[in-house]
């Protein structure tokens, strides 16, 4: 459910039990003896969970300056927050996690504590949150006099014990294989490649895997809370972050203060992770296709074609001619997906996609190779984008049990790309490591309400791509107390970035004083991307 997913490979979506940790006052607890937690694991890990919490607590983050090649000005801070590996075992292997703040703007009268931000992924580095404060982001100006504004890498990612699964520069290199296969061989290939990725994951990064699970993730948050001194969670969580704080919610019901969920994660057990990305690729066609009435709509500006199949027909003729012979000798019909599918993401996306198809056709190739082939130069981005789609990989293969029948997955994607055809088989194949994935795969969480938990505010689009509006409905239905804002008529993946005001004024009134609408709101469309 990568919502800012490595460009190269990036085509998808971005385990523990429901036992709450005893509710922590952040240093007041103290740690059973080591060996003392015994019984079923889960118990273990509440209690592991709570160990290192109390241990952070005492601890707290020696905040400093951050380091150059972090990218993060001054007044942003970062520091370190030390976690176990496995909280079965909280006196055994620690990581260390990057976490980085800014200070509240407002007065000592008006802070509220910390907001802690996680955007999703599973793979993506939380780092740049503070940096809405200090590049004056308008929608977030009320908020931050109340709140520090929380970042950080989750496990695995970015400077958090990151993993990985291949070479980097392996990684990024084009042409890939074309994902929508001619015959059995271009699968049999296919399957291939993925066997192989999963070897290389844990060839690379054993030790790690099968910890790299959202709970984990989510006992690190609450590890994090009490660092920070707080004894209670306010947490902002988009697309996968939605799944995060879920789980976070049924592990950790008393510890919650504000929680806001942004394009949410179907959290059904059914659902994670293999019929999410199934659902998700129905949502995508309809989104492309909404991208395509937009820009036949702009005609006069594009000249792509004044209707949707005229603006298909010229996509085909472009996939068709890629596949022939990639564009620039890099840019083949998986790095075409790579680059056209941040169109059904964002509307920020709408123009610029539909400018460099528009320079194409117009014939200027080179705008389409700048924006579509790796750039083998930039071996610092190229490390993140490969270890962003390890960790995507790691958590959702670790997360669930995956089919391991490739009938199903070949049943399931050939029916599905019938008429789904922009992103089904990309999305199979970027996902089919979890088919031999190996290291034990979780039972996923059963996400509900537990006693102490808060009203939470639940936001989404209803034509959203990444993340189908039904997984609002879902987790709206589990938490009880929550309220649903939908914003109708609109798709673009993460709601509470966009300028919308009958959303901005309610995310704000809800995190300066705990305040929800008396019922669901319906929302109208934000503006829709000028040409």
């Amino acid at each position: 459910m990568r919502d800012t997913r490595a460009k190269s490979r990036a085509l998808a979506l971005g385990s523990a039990g429901t036992i709450a940790a005893a509710t922590l006052i952040a240093g007041a607890v103290t740690a059973p003896t080591a060996g003392a937690a015994t019984g079923h694991p889960q118990d273990r890990e509440a209690r592991g969970a709570a160990i290192a919490a109390a241990r952070a607590a005492k601890a707290g983050i020696d905040w400093q300056d951050c380091p150059a090649d972090w990218g993060l000005e001054k007044p942003i801070q970062c520091g370190w927050v030390t976690v176990p590996l496995d909280y079965a075992k909280p006196y055994g292997k620690q990581i260390k996690l990057a976490v980085d703040r800014i200070a509240s703007t407002g007065t000592k009268a008006e802070r509220q504590g910390a907001l802690v931000y996680n955007p999703g992924g599973p793979g993506s580095s939380g780092l740049r949150f503070p940096r809405r404060v200090t590049t004056k982001n308008p929608l977030w100006t009320n908020v931050s006099k109340a709140y520090d504004f929380v970042g950080f890498d989750p496990r695995g990612v970015g400077r958090s014990a990151p993993i990985s699964c291949v070479d980097p520069q392996e990684f990024v290199k084009a042409p890939k294989m074309d994902p929508v296969p001619d015959s059995e061989a271009d699968k049999l290939a296919q399957r291939k490649l993925a066997r192989e990725y999963a070897e290389g994951c844990h060839e690379r990064s054993g030790a790690m895997l099968p910890h790299m699970t959202t709970p984990n993730t989510a006992r690190d948050l609450d590890v994090i809370r009490a660092a920070l001194g707080e004894k209670k969670l306010n947490f902002l969580g988009v697309s996968y972050g939605t799944y995060l704080g879920a789980v976070y919610g049924t592990l950790f019901p008393g510890h919650v203060r504000r929680m806001i969920v942004d394009s949410v994660v179907n959290p059904s057990r059914e659902k994670i992770w293999y019929e999410a990305n199934l659902d998700q690729d129905v949502a995508f066609e309809g989104r492309w296709k909404d991208w395509q009435d937009w820009v036949a709509k702009n005609d006069a500006t594009f000249h792509l074609g004044a209707t949707r199949a005229e603006v298909q027909a010229k996509w085909l003729e472009l996939r068709a001619t890629a596949k022939k012979n990639p564009i620039g000798g890099v840019v083949g019909p998986a790095e075409l997906i790579s680059f056209f599918q941040s169109a059904p993401y964002y509307d920020s996306s709408w123009v610029p996609v539909a400018t460099v198809f528009s320079k194409y056709v117009a014939g200027d190739t080179q705008a389409l190779v700048d924006a579509a082939a790796p750039d083998l130069s930039d071996t610092a981005g190229n490390a993140a984008s490969e270890n962003g789609n390890a960790v995507y990989t790691a958590v959702e293969c670790a997360d669930a049990k995956w089919p391991t029948s490739w009938k199903k997955w070949d049943r399931d994607n050939t029916r599905l790309h019938k008429n789904h055809p922009f992103m089904t088989w990309a999305n199979a194949w970027m996902n089919l490591p979890c088919a031999t994935w190996p290291v034990k795969q979780q039972t996923p969480l059963e996400v509900r309400t537990h006693k102490g938990l808060p009203p939470v505010l639940i936001v989404q689009s209803e034509r959203d791509a990444a993340t189908p509006y039904e997984g609002a409905v879902e987790l709206h239905r589990r938490f009880k107390g929550s309220r649903l804002i939908t914003e109708k008529d609109a798709g673009s993946h993460g709601v509470t970035g966009l300028t919308n005001p009958c959303v901005n004024t309610r995310v704000d009134t809800y995190l300066l004083t705990g305040k929800l609408d008396g019922a669901d709101v319906t929302c109208a469309p934000h503006a829709t991307p000028k040409p």
